[in-house]
C-alpha cells in the first residue's frame, strides 16, 4: 500500500443492479389502454363499414346470375326488367322507402344517375325498355356496366 495515495485503501466500486423492464411505467400503461382502444375502434369501424356494404357484393352476385340467365337463353328484354327490378330493390335498401318506391319512368332515370358517379351513366332508353315485351336496339353491355358501376358505387343515405 501506497500511504501517499489515500484511494488504494478503498473497495472496488460496486454497481447497481440493471433497471428491470417489469412492471413497465405508469405511462406504458396508458400507452398500451390507448393503443388497444384505438385498435377496437378501428376493429368495429372496419366491420360496420363491412356489414353495411354487404348488400353490395350479393347485388353484384345477383347482377351476374341474371346476366348468364337471361343473355345465355336470348331473353334481354328479361334482362333488363329484371336489372331495373335489381336496383330498385338495392335503392329501398339504401334509401329511405318514401323517397324511392314511387319513382318510375323519368324520375328513377334521373335518381339513378344523379346517384352514381359520373362517367358512365344508364342510357335513357334503360327505364323504357325495362317495361318492354320486345327489346329495343340498346347496349346491353354498356347497362351491365353501368349497373356494376351504380352497385359499386352509389352514395347511399341510410
Amino acid at each position: 500500500m501506497n500511504p501517499a495515495d489515500p484511494l488504494a485503501g478503498l473497495h472496488p466500486l460496486r454497481e447497481p443492479p440493471p433497471v428491470g423492464w417489469w412492471p413497465p411505467a405508469p405511462g406504458w400503461w396508458l400507452l398500451l389502454a390507448l393503443l388497444l382502444a384505438a385498435l377496437l375502434a378501428l376493429g368495429w369501424l372496419l366491420l360496420r363499414r363491412h356489414r353495411a356494404s354487404a348488400y353490395r357484393k350479393r347485388a353484384l352476385a345477383q347482377l351476374l346470375t341474371l346476366r348468364e340467365e337471361r343473355l345465355e337463353r336470348g331473353d334481354p328484354a328479361g334482362y333488363l326488367a329484371g336489372t331495373n327490378a335489381l336496383l330498385k330493390s338495392i335503392a329501398l335498401h339504401a334509401w329511405p322507402r318514401a323517397e324511392v318506391a314511387a319513382k318510375s319512368g323519368e324520375a328513377w332515370l334521373a335518381f339513378l344517375n344523379d346517384t352514381m358517379p359520373e362517367g358512365e351513366r344508364f342510357d335513357p332508353e334503360f327505364v323504357t325498355a325495362a317495361y318492354r315485351r320486345e327489346c329495343p336496339d340498346i347496349d346491353l353491355e354498356a347497362v351491365h356496366q353501368s349497373a356494376v358501376t351504380w352497385i359499386r358505387h352509389h352514395r347511399a343515405v341510410s
